[in-house]
């Protein structure tokens, strides 16, 4: 039942929003990307909660996690593994990397060199890895949640609009409410009383990797009409045809919108999507993947601005 679906999406919303304080919309939408089994990226500046985010997500689920912290130093085969000589037996062994996991955190993903990050380009496409010419499955559900800061330039390589397109949605946290960040300090003020510790140490699983891969089954069952798809397919068209993109949406990127829709509707407890579900997500799914011509920024347009003409462009089927 659509009912008993959208409990437990609920349940994992809530579970996570004892960590992340008064940011329920931006934990709704990482906990539909899950339902979709798509990548998040999660870009804001420092100290607003990114790398919460992104644990209290891991640990909501009984899954496996590694956490990767990004640097320059950060060789491809730290990543998928690496055959090693083995001089007592004569032969090469493998030794799995720190990709191995099914939920996967790449904390500042922009600080390591092209070089590394081309290395989660067929994991995160295709769900396996390639090492000296053999193929590894990952795990599955296998998510990969990736952290970086887009004000900061010192030390940074910005990911290529390839990589970016592989990332089913791109969300930001944002600045918390006066009366959100209030509430923050007077939690952290009751747990330094009590000696205890931070409430990501106390968070516990609330759902299975089965009970995620049940979920992201069913997501093939909520009915999308083919007003839908011609709806998303117009306002992807609007984006491509604008005179300030240089470089449109792709059609992963139609899929990835056609697949948030339907995410948004078993979210919202309904078996079938409508407009207002595609529109819910488009920004959050189309707008890291355009790139704007130079005199377009110069006049300060932004991906924000064309995304919402071409929402406001499209008919809205009825």
């Amino acid at each position: 039942m659509i009912g008993d679906k959208t409990k437990m999406l609920r349940i994992i919303t809530d579970n996570v929003e004892k960590v992340v304080f008064g940011k329920r919309e931006v934990i709704e939408l990482a906990v539909c990307a899950f339902l979709c089994g798509g990548h998040v990226l999660i870009e804001d500046v420092p100290g607003v909660g990114k790398t919460s985010l992104a644990s209290a997500l891991a640990r909501s689920f009984s899954c496996s996690f590694r956490r990767i912290q990004f640097t320059p130093d950060i060789m491809p085969s730290d990543i998928t593994g690496f055959n090693m000589y083995n001089p007592k037996t004569g032969e090469f062994e493998y030794r799995e990397g720190l990709v191995m996991a099914q939920i996967v955190l790449a904390d500042e993903i922009n600080r390591t060199p092209p070089k590394t990050q081309s290395s989660l380009m067929e994991i995160m496409e295709e769900g396996q890895k390639t090492v000296d010419g053999k193929t590894y499955p990952m795990p599955k559900p296998f998510i990969v949640l990736a952290t970086q800061n887009p004000v900061e330039h010192f030390g940074t390589y910005p990911l290529p609009e390839s990589q970016l397109d592989r990332f089913f949605m791109r969300i930001s946290m944002g600045y918390p409410a006066f009366d959100v960040e209030s509430g923050m300090l007077s939690v952290l003020n009751s747990n330094l009383d009590s000696n205890g510790g931070r409430p990501l140490d106390a968070l516990s699983a609330v759902a299975s990797d089965a009970d995620l891969i049940g979920l992201q089954d069913s997501l093939s069952g909520i009915h999308a009409d083919k007003k839908i798809s011609d709806y998303i397919i117009s306002i992807v068209t609007h984006i491509r045809q604008n005179a300030s993109v240089a470089l449109g949406t792709s059609p992963r990127a139609s899929f990835c919108l056609f697949r948030a829709a339907q995410a948004w509707a078993m979210y919202s407890g309904r078996d079938y999507a409508c407009p207002d579900d595609v529109i819910k997500m488009a920004p959050h799914i189309l707008e890291h993947r355009l790139v704007l011509r130079q005199d377009a920024r110069m006049k300060k347009i932004t991906p924000e601005s064309v995304v919402e003409s071409a929402i406001n462009s499209a008919k809205v089927p009825v």
